[in-house]
């Protein structure tokens, strides 16, 4: 038994599960490492094992975690913490991902999207505790790793040039958005980090997870975020529709917000672009490069709006398409 293995055995000994079973639940791109307990008369916790060895610290998982809970979300209750060695024994919401309750009932996609988008009213709603800010410079730094890692990827060099002239245009696109109003983004808001908690009513119907990356942004990326999902398809009339539903239970300057709207989801989607080729060539998941064109569609159709009119023409010339060709290639790189 390894020093960390017996120190989380010895953390959940002494929290009172010494009697639980142990299954591994799946974990996600991090390097956190998740187990359900469960004890004898089914009463479960979900472990959360994040080594600060690897980069992983619990911290910001716990503030933001006791933030949402205390406006009324569904974030999980922490039961047991040891934060030095980087273990918490969380409330256990179950396994009703919103991916795979809609796969079961398709007549759920519309009121779980909906429910998503209530989530973000009462969030954007709520004061805004104290985070690193996501500005333009950060995304632009996090953009750019469609350079970084992608194109890198795909022709074995880096065209520093060209990225230089993206992150001058894009910066720019970007900066606006650090004097609008700012609220708690938690920037991985999708799909497979949704549970759906019928039994609870309003917002709190819906379970949060992986929000400890959380920083103060506009009110748009999280929707982009669900909306404009790596992992699914959404349909565009589910997205229009919500799109609506938030700008009605939140009146702006509509056409203002679209267009942020269009100017994040490139931003994020060329940073799923960088991160997705880095999880295969840097980390050896492959799994990941299969995900590309789903997000290299989303670019383009945000760079359909005119307020991407500046950056459009340099990003599709600069970065190639991901064909069918360009993903072997890819592939042929992973962990190299």
């Amino acid at each position: 038994m390894t020093d960390r293995a017996h120190l989380l055995t010895n953390f959940i000994n002494t929290s009172g599960w010494s009697d639980a079973t142990r299954i591994t639940v799946a974990g996600d791109a991090s390097n956190r490492r998740y187990e359900r307990l469960t004890k004898p008369d089914g009463t479960t916790l979900i472990l959360m094992d994040a080594p600060a060895d690897k980069g992983e610290d619990v911290r910001p998982f716990i503030e933001v975690a006791e933030h949402l809970r205390s406006i009324g979300l569904s974030a999980p209750e922490i039961i047991q913490r040891d934060v030095d060695r980087g273990f918490l024994l969380i409330e256990d919401l179950g396994d009703d991902l919103f991916k795979t309750v809609i796969a079961r009932d398709p007549s759920l996609e519309l009121p779980l999207y909906e429910a998503s988008v209530d989530v973000l009213t009462v969030l954007h709603a709520a004061p805004l505790p104290t985070l690193e800010p996501y500005s333009s410079d950060t995304m632009t730094s996090f953009a750019a790793r469609a350079y970084d890692w992608y194109l890198f990827g795909v022709t074995g060099a880096r065209d520093t040039r060209e990225q230089a002239e993206f992150e001058h245009i894009m910066a720019t696109l970007l900066a606006p958005l650090d004097s609008a109003p700012q609220v708690l983004v938690q920037r991985d808001y999708h799909a497979e980090n949704l549970l759906w908690l019928p039994k609870r009513t309003g917002a709190a119907r819906v379970g949060l997870l992986d929000f400890q990356d959380a920083m103060s942004g506009h009110a748009a990326y999280d929707l982009v975020s669900i909306l404009q999902d790596a992992r699914r398809d959404v349909p565009p009339t589910i997205e229009a529709t919500m799109l609506d539903r938030y700008l009605a239970q939140n009146p702006q300057d509509a056409e203002a917000f679209r267009a942020a709207y269009a100017i994040l989801g490139v931003q994020r989607n060329l940073r799923i672009l960088g991160a997705f080729a880095k999880l295969c060539i840097a980390l050896g998941k492959p799994q990941y490069i299969d995900l590309i064109p789903r997000v290299w569609e989303f670019v383009e159709r945000n760079l359909a709006h005119p307020a991407l009119t500046p950056v459009a023409d340099h990003i599709i010339q600069t970065l190639p398409a991901p064909t069918p060709d360009i993903l072997e290639v890819l592939k042929s790189k992973c962990a190299a």
